[in-house]
């Protein structure tokens, strides 16, 4: 298929006017002006055209949980569900995912493997949805955070063995729950480490010599620093939690840099409202802490913790609204869901740029949202692996 557009975002630092995309079986062939790009379609080949439009490529939410509504009180809706309901409640907000441009996903907490069920599914096109990275089974203390998701582990026996049945399951990344968190009640609170820096290096060695990278969820300072001594390649939420309050650890933050781990602050699409829940002081405090974090020089990855906490899965684009709050270009803000999310999920020779032997995943919309970042919301329509979907209008 030849697709022709107003603009064709190769590359976020700029765009080529009047470009072009040129794909098969779901690979990219050609992309770049369409006067070098058109005559290399073959006679008879489909043709889209999009003159006012801008195609890039197809967004990344790094951080989501397709076994949680996004309402009021998403674990007890999980725990009054059987299997085969939520199977379908999952497909109907991955479909969501992928109308709002989204082409791939990492699915970080699973219960019984349904997310990867579903990511088969997709991957086959039984169903429709962005492509899927998933962890399976959090890693987590007994009674820790998560533990009805059936990943409660104690000692090395255990940790090991539980990420090889994960592994076995077809898991593409390990999560493991370095803190507490405010989903579980009656569990350790969000600034509480919940392993030990030598437990979290044996997380990190099972997981990477399988070749799968580490996903750590880290609320608190002292787990955040447990996480980056033991290696992981991804921090979670990130938030610096201490029992009093917030506390940069700039000495901790200065490793995360030199050992290049990525950062996926996990930004609710309800942020604006963050001086209503926390009080307007302690919402400064969270938005200045951001802020230092991404003027850091650290690796930032999009990711919304959609279906928790009244996030849906329509939300990404108001997610990055708030790194765009923090005085980020529109160009950094792209690659956060694009080019430097790729890289954090394995899949940086993949997907996250519009370039030749990479997967068609491709998004389309009305207007420039190199300009004004809320373009991505006008999605005209949506190619993941070569597969058009079009959303609803209505």
């Amino acid at each position: 298929m030849l697709i022709t557009a107003g603009r064709v975002l190769t590359d976020t630092a700029g765009c080529v006017d009047d470009g072009a995309v040129l794909f098969r079986d779901g690979t990219i062939i050609a992309a770049g002006r369409r006067a070098d790009v058109e005559p290399q379609a073959q006679p008879g080949e489909a043709r889209l055209s999009f003159p006012h439009s801008t195609v890039l490529p197809g967004l990344i939410d790094a951080h989501v949980h397709l076994i949680f509504d996004g309402g009021t009180d998403p674990v007890a809706t999980l725990q009054g569900q059987d299997d085969e309901a939520l199977l379908q409640e999952m497909k109907r907000r991955a479909e969501q995912l992928l109308s709002t441009g989204v082409t791939t996903a990492r699915d970080l907490g699973d219960r019984g493997g349904l997310a990867l069920q579903l990511a088969g599914a997709i991957s086959h096109g039984s169903t429709v949805g962005p492509r899927l990275i998933c962890a399976g089974r959090p890693v987590t203390t007994k009674g820790g955070h998560c533990w009805f998701l059936g990943g409660e582990v104690e000692g090395e026996e255990e940790m090991r063995r539980l990420i090889q049945r994960n592994i076995a399951a077809g898991a593409k990344v390990i999560k493991v729950m370095a803190t507490g968190g405010g989903l579980t009640k009656g569990g350790p609170a969000s600034w509480e480490p919940q392993f030990t820096p030598e437990e979290l290096a044996i997380v990190v060695q099972e997981a990477h010599q399988a070749g799968l990278p580490v996903a750590a969820h880290g609320h608190g300072a002292d787990g955040i620093a447990a996480a980056v001594s033991a290696g992981v390649d991804t921090i979670e939420h990130c938030t610096w939690m201490t029992r009093d309050g917030f506390e940069v650890r700039e000495e901790v933050l200065a490793q995360i840099v030199d050992k290049g781990i990525f950062v996926c602050p996990t930004v609710s699409p309800q942020w604006p409202l963050l001086p209503k829940i926390f009080g307007p002081e302690r919402a400064e405090d969270l938005v200045a802490m951001a802020r230092q974090v991404a003027d850091s020089g650290v690796r930032l990855i999009a990711g919304t913790d959609a279906g928790v906490g009244r996030a849906g899965f329509d939300g990404l684009v108001s997610s990055l609204g708030f790194h765009r709050h923090l005085g980020l270009p529109n160009n950094r803000i792209i690659e956060m869901a694009t080019t430097q999310a790729a890289s954090a999920l394995g899949l940086g020779d993949v997907t996250g740029k519009i370039a030749p032997g990479y997967s068609a995943d491709l998004l389309v919309v009305d207007g420039d949202p190199l300009d004004d970042l809320d373009a991505l919301r006008a999605v005209n329509t949506v190619f993941a692996a070569g597969r058009q979907y079009q959303p609803s209008r209505t």
